[in-house]
């Protein structure tokens, strides 16, 4: 089965994720998905699901732009995938998915779980 990696090249979180997987002998399927744009509202609910969290779960709350314009704010889980869609760089990073499963590699040991 294949792996694929929602990847940030910048990231230093998201480049340990990508190693790890690597040093694991997997070559997995990448998508710089701030480039790519891979996620639609039904793609990346999709992911969510997989993910077993809430949308709000996903959210970069460090980010600049979540500071500035929806910290403190109530939005559903559909407004928030929305704004997540229209604003990639919000997303937690990096995901690896397998299958019917994904998980958060922002700490890698957490990547153990798909393998």
């Amino acid at each position: 089965m294949v792996y694929k990696i929602y990847h940030n090249t910048r990231c230093k979180k998201s480049r340990g994720g990508l190693l790890y997987l690597e040093e694991k002998g997997i070559q997995p399927e990448i998508s710089e998905y701030l480039k790519d744009k891979p996620f639609t509202e039904e793609t990346l609910a999709n992911l969510i699901i997989k993910l077993r969290i809430t949308p709000q779960d996903l959210i970069r709350t460090q980010e600049t732009d979540y500071k500035q314009n929806y910290k403190g704010k109530e939005f559903s889980d559909k407004e928030w995938i929305k704004i997540m869609v229209d604003n990639p760089k919000l997303i937690r990073r990096p995901i690896i998915e397998k299958g019917d499963k994904a998980v958060l590699g922002d700490i890698v040991e957490h990547i153990d779980a798909l393998l």
